[in-house]
């Protein structure tokens, strides 16, 4: 067929190369992606290792989930602040804590400041909600809900769901769970140095081990994921 003279002939628009690009346009986009994640939010667990008096404790951190959060306990475990400290508060059926300076060494001279010390550095509320409070993960305390928080931090021993979206979630137990338990167990002393014959939750004492060598966090190690063992099922502490 011979054009018109003066008119050009209409250019098919070439649907197939079209669509060719377009799939390979969103191939590229997906891998992009799919990098994005693997390599930049979702970061790579960290692992530490805390030495007790009931044994080792094995974790896995998620600064993809509370970057802040991990990087303040990797820096903590990393100067040894958390060497040679007191789980100070223990209340079997919900929480085991540490992380306070004043309660280095178990000298019970500081029993009344236990619970009260911290860390220089203060690290704001993080919350990504795929961790929650459930037993053997690990949260951050603070004073208030969604407050922030410098050292100390503490492992639920059931799931407790009031704390959700209140206090940091940044770690879980993969291994040692019965160290969690054991920790759990060594009663607190109801008339310590019968200071106060009747306590209330309100007293300084009140939570605090009868014998503190038998609840210490004695060291805590960052380690490499080839040394941190097959994650265990978490369960509740009885």
């Amino acid at each position: 067929m011979v054009d018109k003279p003066g008119r050009r002939k209409a250019q098919k628009t070439p649907w197939g190369k079209v669509a060719g690009v377009v799939i390979i346009a969103l191939l590229v986009g997906a891998a992009g992606w799919e990098i994005y994640w693997t390599y930049i939010y979702q970061t790579p667990p960290v692992y530490a290792k805390l030495g007790t008096s009931q044994g080792y404790i094995y974790l896995e951190l998620y600064p993809s989930c509370a970057p802040k959060a991990v990087a303040n306990f990797v820096n903590l475990t990393s100067s040894g602040f958390y060497d040679n400290l007191v789980w100070h508060r223990i209340m079997p059926g919900f929480v085991i804590q540490t992380g306070d300076p004043n309660t280095r060494g178990a000298v019970n001279s500081t029993r009344s400041t236990w619970g009260q010390g911290g860390s220089s550095q203060s690290v704001p509320f993080e919350w990504c909600g795929t961790l929650h409070n459930d037993a053997g993960y690990l949260g951050m305390a603070s004073t208030s809900p969604k407050g922030s928080s410098t050292s100390q931090f503490f492992i639920n021993l059931v799931n407790n769901p009031s704390l959700n979206d209140n206090y940091t979630v940044f770690a879980k137990v993969i291994s040692g769970m019965s160290a969690v338990c054991a920790l759990a167990n060594p009663k607190t002393d109801p008339t310590y140095g019968k200071i106060e014959p009747t306590l209330s939750s309100s007293s300084p004492y009140y939570s605090q081990p009868a014998y503190p060598s038998k609840a210490m966090l004695n060291n805590a190690t960052i380690i490499p994921a080839s040394e941190a063992p097959s994650p265990q099922a978490l369960t509740a502490c009885p």
